[in-house]
């Protein structure tokens, strides 16, 4: 049975222009130069570039009133769009077009001198090192074996093709005899790849072509026990340390070093010592000193700048952040030829489809335009509000003068929501007389001390790097010793919790930290 029902609802709806914000404002300065050429190429109704002051006539007009104006021309389309008037007639447009012509007098372009630029200097283009990448270099040495035939040519370079960017051959032997079938149209057998891959792995550098950290070590140890030049003494180090690769290597892995020289046979702890040393000189990536093609540097382009005026913090945007955009003067002479075309009659169907196009494309740089702005103005008050909160830290440089900062903390100073400032905070960076620091790093946690204080859970991070930093090596310090050492400093805090903190760090427990 159908019954229709009428039924009242509030509904959150967000708005395409907000949607665009909300993506701008997440993505980082090195990202939004690509992302504004994707808009410049796209609508050519924007523009990039200085105006003069008579081409751009007054500056900074609101978010309202754009939408408000952008609102007035939606409903007088619309008002076209439900003319009943047959498409060979001609449509009265003077009075939307004088609107939409003195709407467009006004400038777009965001003036970014409030917050700074950087120099000139900065945005040139780095220059890039031409050097021979690591795959260019090992095929060069192919030339140095003796092929026999072309099939065996064709087989070394499919495994020297294999090899990563790491220097090690990680695909599986039989991978590589379906490539050589399906790619080359050769039969190989396993044999034939295995001793090819032989000869390769005494290419440059030493430890190349291996398939596991453990052969690569033991391909340079043997590549050191055939120089001519080794005395005796470093002779009988580098045996020990080769047996040690060889038999041992899980226990060396886990720094059982007692039971490393009981099974050595080995009478002092030195030469133990002395083997060991030999092995963490040598190259666990025997790739890692060339360029590779397949690599590009990465770079940090700070989205903000932090100087130390005698005190005085001062805050800057990236002049990246701050793009000179308007709209296109050819959009707006071709409306203003409509204008005069039309003029005191009626426009044909044709002229009205073309100036809802033009519409369009102004209407899209306008939003866009408006939420760059928005996106410096949000950029700009989150980060000051940063600056503010941690301000002992941006004048000392000192981490453990950080405070406790959640995100919840600057959106009830700036009046943003949570998820904004998480927007803002993420994968920016900020320029600062102490480094190019990370904005999610300054968030953390409280932790509570013996006194009563909160205090912030970077500042413990950081007394327990300097504890563990400061240890014997021989005798590292246990989690629950490391948990009674930053009680004695009057940090209540539990092994667990110190254990996860380590963790964090990246700092791995006792009995691997164990050195001789």
């Amino acid at each position: 049975m159908l019954k229709q029902q009428l039924t009242q609802k509030l509904q959150q709806k967000l708005s395409p222009q907000q949607i665009q914000l909300m993506k701008l404002l997440q993505i980082p300065t090195a990202i939004l130069d690509q992302r504004i050429k994707e808009e410049l190429e796209a609508n050519p109704a924007l523009d990039e570039g200085d105006l003069t002051e008579d081409e751009f006539g007054e500056i900074g007009r609101t978010t309202e009133e754009s939408k408000s104006e952008g609102d007035q021309q939606e409903g007088e389309v619309d008002d076209l769009e439900r003319d009943e008037t047959p498409p060979d007639e001609e449509v009265p447009l003077d009075d939307y077009l004088n609107d939409y012509m003195d709407d467009d007098e006004a400038s777009y372009k965001y003036q970014s001198e409030p917050y700074g630029t950087m120099q000139d200097d900065e945005n040139r283009t780095l220059p890039i090192a031409v050097e021979n990448t690591f795959h260019e270099y090992l095929e060069q040495q192919l030339g140095m074996l003796d092929f026999k035939e072309e099939r065996e040519e064709i087989i070394a370079r499919q495994i020297v093709g294999s090899i990563d960017d790491d220097g090690y051959l990680r695909r599986e032997i039989d991978a590589i005899l379906d490539d050589l079938i399906f790619s080359q149209n050769i039969s190989a057998t396993a044999k034939e790849v295995n001793y090819w891959l032989s000869k390769i792995q005494r290419f440059d550098p030493p430890g190349i072509g291996a398939r596991n950290l453990q052969e690569c070590l033991l391909l340079q140890l043997e590549n050191k026990l055939a120089r001519p030049e080794i005395g005796f003494e470093e002779k009988l180090v580098l045996q020990i340390s080769r047996r040690l690769i060889a038999q041992y290597f899980d226990e060396f892995t886990k720094k059982h070093y007692q039971r490393l020289q009981r099974q050595l046979g080995l009478a002092e702890e030195e030469d133990l010592k002395e083997a060991i040393d030999e092995i963490l000189k040598l190259n666990p990536k025997p790739a890692s000193g060339y360029v590779s093609s397949t690599r590009n540097p990465h770079y940090i382009v700070p989205d903000f700048i932090i100087i130390n005026n005698d005190g005085e913090l001062e805050l800057t945007l990236n002049s990246r952040n701050a793009p000179d955009l308007h709209i296109n003067n050819q959009y707006r002479e071709m409306l203003r030829a409509y204008k005069h075309t039309v003029q005191g009659r009626r426009a044909t169907k044709q002229e009205k489809e073309a100036i809802m196009f033009i519409k369009q494309k102004i209407d899209s740089a306008k939003w866009f335009i408006d939420a760059i702005r928005q996106r410096q103005q949000t950029m700009f008050n989150t980060m000051y509000a940063i600056m503010n909160y941690q301000y002992d830290y941006f004048v000392s440089g000192d981490q453990k003068r950080l405070r406790p900062m959640i995100l919840k903390d600057i959106a009830d100073i700036t009046g943003l929501d949570i998820s904004t400032v998480s927007r803002v905070a993420n994968s920016k960076f900020v320029q600062t007389e102490f480094g190019t620091k990370r904005l999610k790093d300054f968030f953390s946690e409280s932790l509570q001390t013996q006194d009563g204080e909160e205090v912030s859970t970077l500042e413990v991070k950081k007394i327990l790097t300097d504890i563990i930093s400061g240890e014997d090596k021989r005798k590292p310090y246990s989690d629950e010793k490391l948990k009674n050492l930053l009680q004695k400093k009057g940090y209540n805090i539990a092994r667990r919790t110190v254990a996860k903190y380590r963790e964090q760090l990246n700092i791995p427990v006792a009995r691997l930290r164990k050195e001789l």
